[in-house]
């Protein structure tokens, strides 16, 4: 009986989705100015914004797959619209 209770529990506490752990932290290191950048949704809707409208690119493209100079160019950018949403 002991051993089921420990087998379920041990179950349980391995199917507890990923979430419940805490999510990792994606940061960038901005090579011009020489800090980081943690990446959350208020990131993520500036880059998106420059992406689509300062850029006029047609899609979206992922941060991680941009070349280094286009990384930089919106490193830069970004400092200069701190006040961006």
């Amino acid at each position: 009986m002991k051993r089921t209770l420990g087998m379920l529990a041990l179950a349980a506490v391995l199917l507890q989705p990923a979430s419940m752990f805490g999510e990792k932290k994606h940061r960038y290191y901005d090579r011009d100015r020489h800090d980081w950048h943690e990446w959350n949704d208020r990131e993520n809707r500036a880059y998106r914004h420059w992406l689509m409208e300062e850029r006029r690119e047609r899609q979206f493209r992922d941060y991680g797959r941009l070349r280094a100079e286009r990384q930089r160019e919106y490193w830069r950018w970004r400092h200069d619209h701190q006040d961006w949403r």
